[in-house]
């Protein structure tokens, strides 16, 4: 089956940019979403959309969004990460601000609809905000 990467889920979103690794395309690891995936990426990019117009309609980079098990294997990714089933993304909105402060704006808007909702750090002090689909809004800071 082919995937048409320039398809857009969204207003704002294309599926090329939820399921584009720079990890998958350095090691050769083919992560192309089946259509259930598919689906549910699309539920994703509706969270996004909403995130978006919370930030003031500012650009939202996305730096991870699916992954096939290899490819979260090679990242280092939990074994049970949304990311698998294209339910959650992480992302950054430099014009708006840090990942605190996105935070904060999606943890202060109740018609945002997430299930978890994380600022994240890795060891080099990037930061970046993770979101997924659901509805339990569960905020951590990692």
């Amino acid at each position: 089956m082919a995937i048409d990467l320039g398809e857009k889920l969204g207003p704002n979103f294309t599926l090329g940019e939820l399921v584009r690794s720079a990890t998958a395309a350095k090691e050769k690891i083919d992560n192309t979403p089946s259509e259930a995936i598919i689906t549910n990426l699309r539920v994703t990019a509706a969270l996004l959309e909403a995130v978006r117009a919370v930030l003031g309609d500012k650009k939202i980079t996305v730096t991870s969004g699916y992954r096939c098990p290899r490819l979260n294997e090679a990242v280092g990714g939990q074994p049970n990460s949304d990311h698998l089933r294209g339910t959650a993304a992480d992302f950054v909105c430099n014009d708006f601000g840090p990942p605190s402060k996105v935070c904060d704006a999606i943890a202060a808007d109740p018609s945002i609809k997430f299930g978890q909702l994380i600022q994240e750090r890795d060891s080099k002090g990037n930061t970046w905000t993770h979101i997924s689909t659901g509805t339990n809004r569960q905020r951590l800071a990692i």
